[in-house]
């Protein structure tokens, strides 16, 4: 896969099988659109391209509503990457873009820009402004514009759940991460860079990888001690994460600290993904280090238990 900004220079001489939305958390849902895609693309001997916006359109349109995002762009991007598809083209979303009707976004931006000869979209895609873009207007338009639409149905959980964004992030505001994976197709995680920490960790017996400040726009779980697995530049690690205040410490920020189960080293300055596997327990001071180290002890080996059950995490490809 190749990441392109909003540009004109992608090599679609011969046109492009093209999928176009917000795509946030690359659910199941979204896998099977971008899975078909590909395909068939490749039967078609063309590219295929998957355009999305950045920011998510409500934050443009209706700021109010925006949700948190499962996704930030970068997260996004590097799930697109295990899918096959060819490009990425991620579109600013501004009110100009906001503004254009179904026909003009399909003209300027799907034909005149990446040279659509067919598009795949989800069941209940809306497009244009207003979203008034639905299906029957764009099988109206691929007629008189001589492209195909093909129209993917819903993929569902196991309890007959159809699958979406809006459901995933009811799950993991809830701290529901075992229904968060089903719709994800994959643990919940965040990522960000190691910054150094005050190192108060050491001095109890569990250095922890800080993470530097998350965008305000991801959305995460409750406060609470956390079983993860950590994605390292040397591999994969079980872990234990605390996500929000120490208040034992007397500390009230809201921290991503993480202790890596079986590993150390200098990892100031790299990238890391966290994947949420079980929620141990919930915040809550103790009287004294003593204790707390005690209680780390107990959260280090439910962790371990958690993460030794734990299914694989899937591959996309």
């Amino acid at each position: 896969m190749r990441w392109r900004p909003d540009e004109s220079g992608l090599p679609l001489d011969q046109g492009a099988v093209i999928t176009v939305g917000t795509f946030d958390g690359v659910h199941r849902g979204h896998q099977d659109v971008l899975g078909t895609l590909v395909r068939q693309a490749q039967t078609r001997g063309l590219p295929s391209v998957v355009v999305t916006f950045d920011p998510h359109p409500l934050e443009v349109v209706n700021p109010a509503a925006a949700p948190p995002l499962l996704t930030l762009t970068n997260e996004k991007l590097a799930i697109f990457a295990q899918t096959g598809v060819s490009y990425v083209a991620v579109l600013p979303f501004t009110p100009l873009l906001a503004a254009l009707e179904a026909e003009h976004f399909v003209d300027e931006v799907l034909l005149g820009r990446f040279a659509m000869r067919e598009l795949l979209v989800g069941h209940d895609h809306g497009f244009g402004r207003g979203r008034l873009g639905d299906i029957e207007v764009l099988r109206q338009l691929g007629q008189s514009r001589d492209f195909g639409v093909t129209v993917l149905p819903p993929v569902h959980t196991p309890d007959g759940h159809a699958i979406s964004s809006t459901a995933i992030r009811r799950a993991v505001a809830g701290g529901d991460l075992a229904r968060a994976a089903i719709g994800l197709g994959r643990p919940y995680s965040l990522s960000g860079t190691v910054v150094q920490g005050d190192q108060r960790g050491r001095t109890i017996g569990y250095p922890t990888l800080n993470l530097a400040p998350l965008s305000e726009r991801k959305l995460l779980p409750p406060d609470g001690v956390y079983a993860v697995r950590v994605q390292l530049p040397e591999g994969e690690f079980g872990g234990m994460l605390n996500l929000g205040p120490r208040p034992t410490v007397g500390d009230h920020q809201r921290r991503v600290e993480t202790h890596v189960f079986d590993a150390g080293a200098d990892w100031y300055g790299a990238h890391v993904r966290l994947d949420f596997i079980a929620r141990l327990r919930g915040t809550r001071p103790f009287p004294g280090l003593d204790a707390l180290r005690a209680q780390l002890a107990e959260d280090e080996r439910q962790a371990r238990a958690a993460l030794a059950t734990a299914q694989p995490t899937a591959s996309l490809s």
